[in-house]
């Protein structure tokens, strides 16, 4: 590899060496500040230099640092050597990797997006004794070889760093920052008065020292991991594809709270749980048993987490799994193995230490388990998805688990391992565990038997909770009493005095009366119940305790027997602290205060409480506890006086006030709500306090600033085809070429020119007219003349034909399958059917002949039936493709054919027109030994025919479409719209082509516009939609009459979803929405076809229009329509069509040692008699011929006497009996019905038998390490091109990953051709070099200046020199020729001149020339960090069929066109779910190509295989459609347009068709009080005026509309003069500004725009970080109050919105838990004086959920917008995602901070995307495009300041201009 190529392959070039100075530079200077030099090697030196700046030897500040770090090195003296060999070193270590490569020491820190660079990091290594090519400078010659050698010598040291950090030393990479464990305190447990006491850790123990010295190693692993987790959408959109595990405890902690009351927590436990139900996720929970005892100190907690077991496993359909002890138990590891969850969310921190250790083995456990960690803490959720953070298992966790795992074990026994523990009440009364649950087992049957009959289990607990805890608790002090001396009174003091017996009956009777206020008093008055704050007193609070604990023993006892009928629906209702401690403070403190305060229970809660307190007294007889009545006997103080407050509220919430809007559209969209809100008068003072600003109005573009224009061709281009500048004209015309050629490739047909025909349109539309009687004279010539062509041209390919068939026939015989192949190949390329039918017939009688011959020479053995399925095959094709053409002698013949392979029944069904003929010869010998259905189905499988119509279609040129592609072009021919949905590589994009034809035809005008979410050749959705609203654009929108959706199921995807929908809901035109993967098209198409009902009202209306019809009658009168106006439709068709022309075969691989296993993997082993039961079969999951006759003989071995085996033998089927030609079709009829068959075994009560099915089909793969699949990776290729399963896509999701694996199998092929190179070869390939460089030395010494000078024997002896460097280069290519054995490029697909055409693109990008190099030996490789002209050059090459291997991410995952072979998945991933699944495996079969997809699941876990194969596609789902910026865009629309009607019909589709609201009255009502509401703000902030039309900063806001809401928060730092306060120039009048100044403007709008949140834990740890902060500072001080102002702006707002809509909710729905639907209305309440005494009338709970009442929230904590989930109606479908609020700091659930990523203020300040991928956590793909997004971010301000401001001069204008262009060009070095 030559240094110009290597080191400019970014257009950089090395400036010339500059003289030695003196004194050092300032990189000598900092070079020696960080220690490099004195004593280090120069390699050390460079790799240091590059190390620590992060600078490129490409650069200019590379190559300036390269200097310096040379000049250390070297010590003093003049040292151009030096550089040199600094160059070579530098070469050697960052030439494939610049800006991209990891320290030695540091690279374990860098993550891909989903796998860890080190996780395909594995080559089978053989010493390589070369030391790596040199390369000669004066060599013009370079061959091949020598640079393949090269970069393998480069890929190989980069392998050997890499393998460096296998197993880093985290001492020296991370500290802790601080010693304490970060826990959750509960208030009032801390205290001498209640603990338990149990065995703690004596840390003088060896044993103990070891724990606590791996604990610190083991933290450091994780929370190191956990620091990089990515912030992603959970559940993806695989339905029920995927399941998952909840950690049950994780979830107590996540939303754990002390004031949530007790019913409230599991409110929110429900509704979290729900809310993944309703998204269609498919989760367990799992509580671990040994968890159980690190709730002990904390009885509350440990009584509702067994509580939420019990309900969990009986009230709701949620699968909870118990039985397993720890996460290390045998069985919980078979579990993982068996059913190899999606995810696990579990917290990363505990209630207690222990917790937070057992939690931290659990997240190491499970990673090296390959299992996928979602963190607990920092999920938000919207109304489609969840997001968390989300951490990938890679090699590092698997090799720390395999060096740890007997520690880990030891460490896990000893967290878990303990003495039962005791209870210690005032520090002296004490108590075993053991016999409280054994009181509790003894005193169970004495309530059965007072209570026979059962009961609910709410007054079951209550009363065994307090008869058990008073028992315990008189025994308790009647031991202490008696045994009470000296020594223990002294050791009391201190201590509270217990409680006496009396007072423990008083606080059991309040606890019984609480019970039966839970019985009787619904939920909508409890919630009125007043908010009371106090505390327990130091006396009452360890019986409460004691007490929360015997109701934890009682709730076990009663789950472990089934012997006594309960009600267990309100176990989430067992205790209400609040209703308690209300109840406490009456009778101590109200109750006593005079008869006016005594209020009534009512009759039948006072016999309730009667009944329950009697059952205590009767099961703690021998105590005398006393009657029900007085419920106070004592005066002891339960409550702490100085610390009870009652909850006061304002008098009222401050009422709004809607600003008047006089606008239409607002009138139109919500004036049906008006009526319904408040609005303010004209005169009120609110109203003319209003701030005005100049009117809006948007005349550049916003990215570019160039101006906008009416006009088409809006500004001058400087470069274009008729361009002046001959070098522009030339750059342009070469753009053009290559577009065409890469056009090319995405059709085997060439390109054509369309021709404009003005009446196209019409005759489109118009019925084909009748022809004439009689023919024109010139019409009979043309006709005659096209006969007598098509003669001459069937007799040439007759002569063809003729000098082939010998030559054909003889191969047939001699090798039938390249006979065959050569056969096919020369019919593909005839025209005329009858010489089609003349080579069927000669292939028929070599393939008889061929048969023949093989029976003879096997004579006994068995025979190869392939030979014979070719024979069947012609047979199958004369008589489908040829029966018009056949006559007798050639169905005599075919009757033969088939009486010689003994089906006889075939040949007289055949013949049953035709009279036989026997030629007496014995036809036994060569008789196949299978029936003939079954030869079919399972030897021919996927040769056998489709149905395929056999009449051409005049609109199609190259083949016949199918009969649901005609119904999609007379969709277009008739301007319907039309959803398709087909399966991928089926043809449906092929409409597409012929929609664009269609309308390029009818004018020069038209426009048809193709919509994919990929960005070549197409219209990314984004760019449409910007059109589509721009209010100066609308004239040219006119102009579209076709769009094209690709992909349209990216309509619910995670980004950019609500794009999709607004083009599908403002264009105007008919559309084609393409899909292979939508589950609900019904759905979609009705939505659509009400949009285009929309639209057909609105245009009719426009019409009708005053102002339209003027203009109408103007434009006629100026100038005819250029566009000429197709009939209109709005018909949406729905076209579907779920056949796939190819079948997939899957296989499972596995490595066994050197070899590998690959097993067919049938699709029924996917199914489980659970999922058939529960969701049937999948409609998708289709069997192949061969598979279904594999099911039918399985069926009949596992059941004998199977009523129905005769019936579907495949011999006896009814449409199979006697058919000669079985088709695709009726193979389908025949696999329904074995299917439903399947079906039916489970109803018949069959389920052993299905299992038995099932599993017999299930493969069995060996486990391999992970080390051994990567090494073992490119063999495994090298396997598949054995099996001619090439050409394959490799999915792999990881984009170092993706590279890495490209890499090795190029090494793979080196070292293989270098190991089969003859050794006779190299010597001579060297001599032959050594020869060369003779000839080059000769040639340069005789080089003259003038030739006609030289002497003629020196002339003579220059030509002698010449001839010879030609021969020898002749020699030394043919030698150098790769052998076909060591490449998987096929030189015969693309000459090589195109080849270099192609390469000569990559010249210039990063790591070209490796690519180069890879696809010259058939590699490539795919992902979305890739130069568009790197990923164009694989996609061509791979189409083109020259590159047959390409490993990839998703990128090909949709919308490109690369059909395949095989596709591989080679990687388990989070990303790997149904969608992508179904879009990357449809990529293999090529129809025309093969006749059957492969796919391979290479070492993925079988119960993932098992779940993606039988997933259904995802469901189309509306999400929550307006944003402020949204309705601000559309209003601009709206005033702005000129053609008001039309952009007011726009915008009223906008709001009116979102697919939320589709069939959904309330949610539509929903959003017009959300319009309403965002209209408010945007008037009060004065982006609107009152008519609606925009004003002042409007337009910056809705140019950056992706980033809300922080272009609002950065207009509200315009609008306070922040920015020109610190945007000041160096000196006056200048317009330079100081690094500090841009760099806080940078940490301002990294703060707002740059937000990439991590996770709590990463600010743990304290990193070495080298070059970044990481960490991104706050805000300053004045602009973070601004943030404030503006948040509590918009929270008030939102809140008002919540207020109002809360009319809306589902009552029903609010008093029901979510998941469980248990109801708290109480229909039998008869009321209570002192319910209602209790109760709080000024109490405002309007909008709140009755539940979050319970905790004490009211109306008023709406106003804060962390209250707003917890406390909103889940009915009405809204959460604070949807309130615009932009968090200075964020918090986990926790209460943790997430600190944000400061990646875009540390690339301004040191230049490095290394440092990001090694400091901040992200890939370089990542981290490019989030600096790209940014860089673009600060232009588009610039621009829409430059619009604002009238001063050009303005210092913010200046400082965003210049900081743009820094940004620019820092971005534009690397």
């Amino acid at each position: 590899m030559n240094s110009a190529l290597q080191c400019c392959v970014q257009g950089h070039s090395f400036p010339a060496p500059q003289k030695r100075k003196e004194k050092l530079t300032l990189g000598e200077q900092k070079l020696k500040a960080d220690g490099m030099g004195g004593g280090s090697t120069l390699k050390e030196v460079c790799w240091q230099a590059q190390w620590r700046t992060g600078l490129c030897c490409r650069s200019q500040p590379g190559r300036a640092l390269l200097e310096a770090a040379c000049r250390v090195a070297a010590g003093a003296g003049e040292s151009r050597s030096v550089m040199d060999s600094a160059e070579d070193n530098f070469k050697n270590v960052v030439s494939d990797n610049t800006n991209g490569s990891t320290s030695k020491d540091d690279s374990d820190d860098m993550d891909s997006e989903c796998i860890d660079s080190e996780e395909i990091g594995f080559i089978s290594r053989k010493k390589n004794k070369e030391g790596g090519s040199t390369s000669d400078h004066d060599e013009e010659d370079e061959t091949n070889d020598n640079a393949e050698a090269a970069v393998m010598q480069m890929l190989k040291e980069k392998e050997d760093r890499e393998k460096d950090v296998e197993d880093p030393d985290y001492d020296n990479v991370y500290n802790i920052l601080t010693t304490e464990e970060v826990t959750q305190q509960e208030s009032q447990t801390a205290g001498k008065d209640f603990r338990f006491l149990q065995d703690e850790w004596d840390s003088q123990s060896p044993e103990i020292r070891k724990h606590l010295e791996f604990l610190k190693i083991l933290k450091l692993h994780v929370w190191s991991s956990l620091s990089r987790a990515r912030y992603v959408s959970l559940l993806k959109d695989f339905v029920e594809s995927e399941f998952f595990v909840i950690d049950g405890d994780s979830l107590i902690l996540m939303l754990l709270n002390e004031e949530v009351q007790y019913l409230n927590l599991f409110y929110l436990i429900e509704c979290f749980l729900q809310d993944f139900t309703q998204k269609g996720a498919k989760y367990i929970v799992v509580f671990f048993k040994d968890a159980e005892q690190m709730y002990f100190p904390y009885p509350h907690f440990l009584f509702l987490r067994t509580a939420l077991i019990e309900h969990l496993k009986h009230n709701t359909r949620t699968t909870v799994h118990t039985e397993f002890s720890n996460c290390l138990s045998p069985a919980w590891e078979i579990f993982l193995k068996k059913s190899y969850p999606y995810f696990i969310i579990v917290s990363d921190i505990g209630l207690t230490c222990p917790q937070t250790n057992y939690l931290t083995i659990f997240i190491a456990h499970s990673l090296s388990k390959k299992i996928t960690i979602v963190l607990a803490s920092g999920q938000e959720y919207d109304t489609l998805r969840v997001y968390g953070y989300h951490l990938q298992s890679i090699r590092k966790h698997r090799l720390f688990f395999q060096k740890y795992e007997k520690d880990l074990q030891c460490l896990c026994e000893a967290i878990v391992r303990y003495k039962e523990p005791s209870l210690c009440l005032y520090g002296h009364l004490r108590l075993s565990l053991k016999s409280v649950q054994e009181e509790v087992c003894q005193t169970i049957p004495l309530l059965k038997q007072l209570w026979p009959e059962g009961s609910d289990i709410r007054r079951v607990v209550c009363v065994l909770a307090c008869a058990v805890g008073l028992k315990i608790y008189s025994d308790m002090l009647k031991n202490a009493h008696a045994s009470r001396g000296t020594k223990t009174e002294k050791s009391e003091r201190g201590r509270s005095k217990p409680l006496s017996p009396e007072a423990a009956a008083d606080l059991c009777r309040m606890q019984c009366l609480t019970v039966v206020f839970l019985l009787h008093m619904p939920l909508s008055q409890r919630a009125q119940i007043r908010v009371m704050k106090s505390c327990w007193t130091k006396q009452v609070l360890p019986i409460i305790k004691m007490q929360q604990l015997c109701a934890h023993f009682v709730l076990k006892q009663l789950s472990d027997k089934n012997d006594w009928k309960l009600d267990l629906t309100y176990l989430p209702d067992l205790s209400d602290d609040s209703l308690l401690i209300n109840l406490a403070h009456y009778y101590e403190i109200e109750y006593s205060e005079g008869l006016e305060f005594q209020k009534e229970l009512g009759k039948e809660m006072e016999d309730q409480y009667r009944s329950l307190w009697d059952a205590v007294t009767k099961l703690t007889v021998k105590y005398g506890f006393g009657d029900a009545f007085p419920i106070r006997t004592t005066s002891q103080l339960f409550l702490d006086q100085e610390q009870t407050s009652f909850r006061v509220y304002e008098d009222k919430i401050p009422a709004i006030g809607l600003f008047p809007v006089k606008s239409d559209l607002v009138k139109e969209y919500a004036g049906d709500i008006l009526k319904d809100l408040p609005v303010l008068d004209d005169n009120d003072p609110a109203v003319s306090s209003l701030t005005k600003y100049k009117e809006f109005d948007e005349h550049r573009h916003w990215h570019s600033g160039r101006p906008l224009t009416e006009e088409y061709e809006r500004v001058h281009c400087n470069a274009d085809a008729k361009s002046k500048d001959p070098y522009e004209r030339k750059q342009i015309q070469k753009l053009q070429t290559f577009y065409r050629f890469y056009g090319s490739t995405l059709q085997e047909g060439t390109s054509k020119f369309i021709v404009c025909q003005k009446d196209a349109a019409g005759s489109a539309n118009n019925p084909v007219k009748k022809k004439k009687m009689q023919k024109s004279k010139a019409e009979i010539i043309a006709e005659e003349n096209n006969k007598r062509l098509k003669i001459k041209e069937e007799m040439k390919e007759q002569e063809q034909w003729k000098t082939l068939q010998m030559s054909t026939e003889k191969e047939i015989k001699e090798n039938l399958t390249v006979g065959i192949n050569k056969l096919e190949k020369f019919l593909k390329i005839l025209k005329s059917k009858s010489v089609k039918f003349s080579v069927e017939l000669s292939g028929l009688s070599a393939c008889l002949e061929a048969w023949k011959e093989h029976c003879k020479e096997q004579a006994t053995k068995s025979k190869d039936l392939s030979k014979a399925v070719q024979l069947m095959r012609r047979i199958h094709i004369l008589l489908e493709k040829y029966q018009d053409l056949l006559e007798k002698p050639h169905l005599q013949k075919l009757t033969q054919c088939l009486r010689l392979l003994g089906f006889e029944n075939l040949a007289c069904s055949l013949s049953g027109q035709v009279r036989e003929k026997s030629d007496g010869e014995n036809t036994s010998r060569y008789a196949i030994e299978v029936g003939p259905v079954r030869f079919q189905l399972q030897y021919m499988d996927y040769y056998l025919l489709r149905e395929e119509r056999n009449d051409p279609d005049p609109r199609v040129e190259n083949f016949i479409p199918d009969t649901w592609q005609r119904e999609l072009l007379d969709a277009v021919d008739n301007n319907e719209s039309a959803v398709i949905v087909a399966p991928t590589s089926s043809g449906k994009t092929y409409a597409s082509y012929y929609c664009m034809e269609k309308v390029l035809k009818t004018s020069d005008d038209g426009v048809v516009v193709y919509v994919a979410p990929t960005k070549i050749l197409v219209t990314v959705p984004q760019c449409l939609e910007i059109l589509m609203l721009s209010p100066r654009c609308q004239k040219w929108v006119k102009r579209i009459q076709y769009v094209i959706f690709d992909e349209v199921h990216c309509l619910g995807s995670e980004i950019g979803a609500e794009v999709w929908e607004h083009l599908l809901v403002t264009i105007r035109c008919p559309f084609l929405a393409l899909s292979a993967t939508i589950s609900n098209p019904e759905h979609l198409t009705e939505w659509l076809q009400s949009v285009k009902r929309y639209w057909q009202r609105a245009e009719n209306t426009i019409e009708e229009s005053p102002t339209s019809s003027e203009k109408n009658s103007t434009r006629k009168l100026k100038v005819k329509s250029k566009v000429k106006e197709p009939k209109k439709s709005y018909r949406v068709r729905l076209v579907l069509y779920g056949e796939r022309y190819n079948d997939l075969e899957k296989y499972v691989c596995s490595s066994t040692g050197g070899d590998f296993l690959i097993e067919h993997y049938h699709p029924c082993a996917a199914l489980t008699v659970n999922h058939i039961e529960n969701y049937g079969i999948p409609a998708d999951l289709s069997l192949s011929p061969r598979e279904s006759v594999q099911l039918y003989d399985t069926m009949v071995e596992v059941w004998n006497e199977w009523p129905r085996a005769q019936e579907l033998d495949p011999e006896e089927f009814v449409s199979f009996k006697n058919k000669v030609v079985i088709k695709k079709t009726d193979v389908r009829k025949y696999e329904q019905e074995l299917k439903k068959e399947l079906s039916k075994w489970i109803e018949l009560g069959q389920r052993q038998k299905v299992y038995e099915l099932l599993d017999h089909f299930k493969p069995q793969p060996v486990d391999c390490s992970d080390q051994e699949k990567w090494m073992q990776f490119a063999c495994f290729v090298e396997k598949l091109h054995e099996m001619d399963k090439l050409p394959a896509i490799i999915f792999i999701f990881g984009l170092d990953s993706v590279e890495r694996a490209a890499n090795n199998i190029f090494i793979h092929l080196m070292e293989k051709r270098k190991n089969e190179q003859d050794p006779k070869a190299k010597r001579e390939i060297e001599d032959i070099k050594d020869k060369l460089r003779k000839v080059n030395k000769s040639l340069m010494k005789c080089k003259p200046n003038d030739t006609k000078k030289l002497k003629p024997s020196k002339m003579e002896s220059i030509i002698q020199l010449l001839t010879m460097k030609k021969e020898l280069q002749k020699r030394l290519e043919k030698l150098s020729v790769i052998p076909s054995a060591c490449t998987y490029a096929d030189p015969k697909a693309v000459d090589e001149d195109t080849l270099r055409k192609i390469f000569y693109r990559l010249r210039f990008e990063r790591k070209g020339y490796l690519q180069e190099m890879l696809a010259r030996r058939g590699i490539g490789y795919h992902h979305g960090s890739m130069a568009i002209k790197q990923r164009q050059a694989v996609e061509m090459l791979f189409r083109l069929g020259y590159i047959k291997v390409v490993t990839a991410t998703s990128t090909l995952a949709l919308g490109i066109n690369m059909p395949c072979k095989s596709v591989v998945f080679a990687d388990d991933s989070v990303f790997l779910d149904a969608l992508n699944y179904r879009q990357m495996s449809g990529r293999a079969g090529r129809r025309g190509h093969d006749m059957i997809g492969n796919v391979f699941f290479y070492d993925i876990p079988l119960p993932k295989v098992e779940r993606l194969i039988k997933s259904n596609v995802p469901q189309l789902k509306g999400q929550f459609p307006l944003t402020i910026t949204l309705i601000l865009r559309l209003m601009l629309l709206s005033a702005k347009a000129d053609d008001k009607a039309d952009a007011s019909a726009k915008a009223l589709s906008v709001l009116k068709h979102s697919l939320m609201t589709f069939k959904n009255e309330r949610h539509a009502e929903i959003l017009k009080i959300y319009f309403m509401f965002s209209l408010q703000f945007l008037i009060k902030e004065s982006y609107l005026d009152q008519e609606g039309n925009p004003m002042g900063f409007a337009g910056l806001v809705t140019h950056l509309h992706y980033h809300e809401p922080s272009n609002f928060v950065l207009v509200s730092f315009l609008v306070k003069g922040l920015f020109h306060k610190l945007c000041q120039p160096i000196k006056k009048d200048s317009n330079d500004f100081s690094d500090d100044v841009l760099e806080k403007l940078v940490l301002i709008l990294a703060n707002l725009f740059g937000q990439k949140y991590l996770p709590a834990c990463s600010m743990t740890l304290k990193h070495k970080f080298y070059q970044s902060k990481v960490f991104l500072e706050d805000l300053p001080e004045d602009f973070a109050e601004a943030v404030n102002e503006y948040n509590a702006k918009v929270e008030e707002n939102f809140a008002h919105f919540l207020l109002t809509t809360a009319k809306l909710a589902d009552t029903e729905q609010e008093y029901r838990l979510p998941l469980s639907k248990t109801d708290f209305t109480s229909k039998k309440w008869h009321g209570s004086e002192l319910a209602s005494y209790l109760m709080d009338n000024t109490k405002r709970v309007s909008a709140i959920s009755p539940f979050a009442c319970l905790s004490g929230m009211v109306d008023d904590d709406l106003f804060y917008a962390e209250n707003v989930n917890k406390a909103v109606l889940h009915s009405l479908g809204i959460n604070v995602k949807n309130c615009p609020l932009l968090y200075l700091k964020k918090y986990d659930n926790q209460g943790r901070r997430m600190p944000l990523n400061a990646y875009a203020l540390d690339f301004y300040k040191h230049g490095s995307l290394t440092a990001l991928t090694t400091d901040n956590w992200l890939n370089e793909g990542e981290a490019y495009y989030l600096l790209k997004d940014f860089s673009l971010i600060i232009k588009s301000i610039g621009v829409s300041l430059s619009e604002l401001c009238d001063d050009p001069n303005d210092n913010v204008l200046l400082a965003f201009q210049k900081l743009g262009e820094n940004y620019h060009k820092k971005l534009a070095a690397v």
